[in-house]
């Protein structure tokens, strides 16, 4: 029983190294690579403010990734409850002191970069639920008393990114904890009740929803309702994944985008811009990539000894998943726009930190497979 812990913990830089899965690690390389180039394209050909800091940022993170990758899965599974409070706390300073932009209170500053906490919770709330249910039995897991704190670690976070406002955020933070619990056993029946709770609370909610959010589900059921107001940026979004067709209008040709037509380009509508350059045939390429990092992510947690391991590599695909699914539905009109930015691809610091630092504990549990955490 103890002889895989010791191997593990005898391992040199070289065996961890070798020990890394080199598919996602490539994977995440492309994209990234991409990213950059997409990123040079939004500057309009040149290397502008934009471009020069989403290169900077990935390099430092690609490097916090291969440093967050090297520490034992113990050491996560060990400081998760921590990590989590960590996040809630900037949470809570973000109510106090964060910065205020476009309406919405959501970032701290840290003089070197503003940070936004919710991006961070996000991964913080998949570790700690994940060792919640690692550490309490199979027959446990839907008692009632056990679901307590599951509810408050969840609840508490989402209400506070919604109070910022930010609606989309906050429902993909839910969705991460849900994943998780819905992996750990939970049965079925408990988030039928939430479901029933949450449509019945749904008139209410409606009710303090921000203007901007009503126009938003407005403009997602009829775009053409207001063309030149909420409904511009989507409508010249689909024209730009349109009118890229099989090959899209080839690099720094992309006739919405060059002409402003298109506005947030750089951040949750980076798709759009790629699409009209490279067409289906490139952003086919782009989702084989994201495929493939959702498959090695639930290979990895095939492989972990764990189940504090398998759950939260299982969860983390899963949410990655959602990630992708929500900005990509976001950007073809399937999906209200949410301000839900392209994992690695969009410009923001705090997204590529926290998608960065998930990433990097997948890759620790495939490292440190035969760990056991305790």
């Amino acid at each position: 029983m103890f002889q895989p812990r010791s191997i593990q913990s005898s391992m040199t830089i070289r065996d961890k190294i070798m020990s890394m899965d080199y598919i996602l690690l490539v994977s995440i390389l492309l994209l990234g690579i991409i990213s950059m180039f997409a990123m040079y394209s939004t500057d309009g050909g040149k290397f502008n403010y934009h471009t020069k800091s989403h290169i900077l940022r990935f390099g430092i993170f690609f490097i916090m990734f291969l440093i967050v990758s090297l520490f034992q899965i113990r050491f996560w599974y060990q400081t998760s409850t921590l990590l989590y409070l960590g996040f809630f706390i900037l949470l809570l300073g973000v109510k106090y002191f964060g910065l205020t932009s476009s309406g919405s209170q959501r970032w701290l500053n840290f003089y070197f970069m503003n940070l936004q906490p919710s991006e961070l919770m996000k991964i913080g709330l998949i570790l700690f639920l994940a060792k919640y249910y690692h550490r309490i039995s199979t027959q446990d897991v839907n008692k009632i008393k056990f679901l307590f704190l599951p509810v408050v670690a969840l609840v508490a976070p989402v209400l506070l990114v919604v109070a910022q406002p930010d609606l989309g955020t906050s429902i993909l933070i839910a969705l991460g904890g849900i994943t998780v619990s819905w992996l750990a056993g939970v049965r079925v029946k408990f988030f039928a009740y939430a479901s029933i709770l949450f449509i019945s609370l749904t008139p209410i909610a409606i009710a303090f929803l921000k203007p901007y959010q009503k126009a938003r589900i407005l403009t997602f059921l009829n775009p053409d309702r207001d063309p030149l107001g909420a409904g511009y940026q989507i409508i010249q979004s689909k024209i730009a994944i349109g009118s890229g067709g099989l090959f899209g209008k080839g690099f720094l040709n992309g006739s919405q985008s060059y002409l402003d037509y298109l506005p947030e380009k750089h951040t949750d509508f980076i798709f759009t811009l790629f699409s009209e350059e490279f067409g289906f045939v490139g952003s086919l390429f782009i989702l084989i990539l994201y495929s493939v990092i959702i498959m090695r992510l639930i290979n990895i947690g095939d492989v972990t000894r764990s189940s504090y391991g398998k759950l939260y590599c299982y969860s983390f695909a899963t949410a990655f998943f959602i990630y992708v699914a929500v900005n990509m539905g976001m950007v073809l009109g399937l999906l209200p726009i949410v301000g839900a930015p392209l994992p690695i691809m969009s410009y923001g610091g705090s997204s590529m930190m926290a998608i960065m630092l998930g990433l990097g504990i997948a890759m620790s549990c495939k490292i440190y497979k035969d760990t056991p955490v305790n």
